[in-house]
């Protein structure tokens, strides 16, 4: 049990460093929708893509609330007997009804804590960086009383938003502009200190602190080589389909099954994210291909050998990211033709989008045969082809297909 004054001590340090944390881009989010609510609001995302930065956000609204962070070495060996002593030290300071628990992960039964905080009329905030852990057990001993938050590196917004850059401005000028910054952002991400420091190298070590401290570690996977691989192999060939049993005999696996679990790791852990084929039936949508998108394209660009730029399939990811960021419940069509992302609300198909740097006499074709045969498939009138510069409307048999510089849908402007 950790004595209440080492409590109190820890408390301090990490209050005074918090309170004074650079808070940064304010993010691109509805605070009011989370502040005016009691509900317990769950902060989740990849190791540095600003869950700390977004709780100071949120304290800067909030006149007196507690703070610790469990991500402090002070704290290892915590148990669930210690947070009695914890709301001891926290009351000694001052009077506070909001609490922050960063990295809560770390602690055991920390649920149940939480749970019993939030009857008692706490407002609570809490961050993690494992999908899976913070929605598993929040959905078992919290159901209906939180909203989480998925937090990803910076939107294109966001990081122009950094680079005090005013989207908003019309004119050849600032368009030119804004296409520079985007080819930036397109190849180098949007993780927060990266944008800020400019340094790959900062990328390349939370990609390892996710495969050592995230997964081999917290996984207990003993066989690191083979895992490894297979994660650097998803890095290189993300936007490509595959299936538990090719990357089985790809890399030498003894088992799909195992392919397939650590696959589950790496996304609840935001690595990487698997994308369905659409299907009316559960079953055939299970056991079709997947296609996997990265986190990140600075991070890919950084860890993955690759021959070319791939520039196709950098636009590709960051399109499926963005999708991700906005909520979206995303999947891909495929029949006799293909289209990259559709998007489903309430049961319901509702958007088709297809992704290409640019629309040429080689695959103009294709692109659009496959976003038309998807709109027929579900019944749509419009559809989107999200380009690099492209901006066109066509209309083919009461059909609109919007042609749009991803750049302007992902600020949402027509400048």
């Amino acid at each position: 049990m950790i004595n209440i004054n080492k409590l109190e001590d820890i408390i301090s340090d990490q209050s005074s460093a918090f309170r004074s944390k650079d808070i940064g881009v304010i993010r691109d989010i509805n605070f009011q929708k989370y502040l005016r609510t009691n509900q317990i609001t769950a902060i989740s995302g990849i190791r540095r893509s600003g869950k700390s930065t977004l709780l100071a956000q949120f304290s800067r609204k909030i006149k007196q609330f507690y703070y610790i962070s469990f991500d402090d070495e002070r704290l290892l060996g915590f148990e669930v007997s210690d947070f009695q002593n914890l709301m001891l030290a926290f009351r000694k300071t001052h009077q506070a009804q909001t609490i922050f628990l960063d990295e809560i992960q770390n602690v055991p039964k920390w649920e149940r804590f939480v749970r019993r905080i939030y009857d008692e009329g706490y407002k609570v905030f809490i961050t993690g960086s494992n999908a899976k852990l913070l929605g598993s057990e929040l959905a078992t001993h919290l159901t209906g009383r939180y909203f989480k938050i998925d937090l990803y590196p910076f939107s294109f917004k966001e990081f122009l938003m950094f680079k005090k850059k005013d989207f908003q401005m019309k004119g050849t000028i600032a368009q030119a502009d804004i296409l520079k910054n985007f080819d930036y952002y397109l190849k180098q991400g949007g993780f927060p200190e990266f944008v800020k420091h400019q340094d790959s190298e900062f990328v390349k070590r939370i990609y390892e602190d996710v495969i050592y401290k995230d997964l081999l570690v917290r996984f207990q996977i003993k066989d690191t080589k083979n895992f490894k691989q297979l994660a650097n192999y998803l890095f290189a060939n993300f936007t490509q389909e595959i299936s538990y049993h090719s990357l089985k005999n790809t890399l030498n696996f003894k088992s799909a099954t195992s392919v397939k679990n650590y696959l589950e790791f790496m996304q609840e852990s935001y690595l990487i994210f698997e994308l369905y084929k659409y299907d009316y039936s559960l079953k055939k949508q299970y056991v079709s291909d997947k296609k996997v998108y990265v986190i990140d394209n600075g991070m890919r660009n950084t860890v993955a050998f690759s021959f070319s730029e791939d520039k196709g399939k950098m636009l590709e990811n960051l399109i499926f990211i963005e999708l991700k960021r906005r909520g979206q419940e995303i999947y891909y069509y495929k029949d006799k033709k293909e289209c990259d992302f559709i998007i489903k609300e309430k049961n319901k198909i509702t958007s088709a989008v297809q992704a290409t740097l640019a629309l040429t006499k080689e695959n103009k074709k294709r692109e659009i045969e496959g976003l038309l045969e998807a709109m027929d498939e579900f019944k749509l009138k419009q559809g989107l082809i999200l380009t690099l510069n492209e901006e066109d409307i066509i209309k083919i048999d009461k059909k609109k297909l919007i042609i749009k510089p991803v750049y302007k849908w992902l600020i949402g402007t027509d400048v």
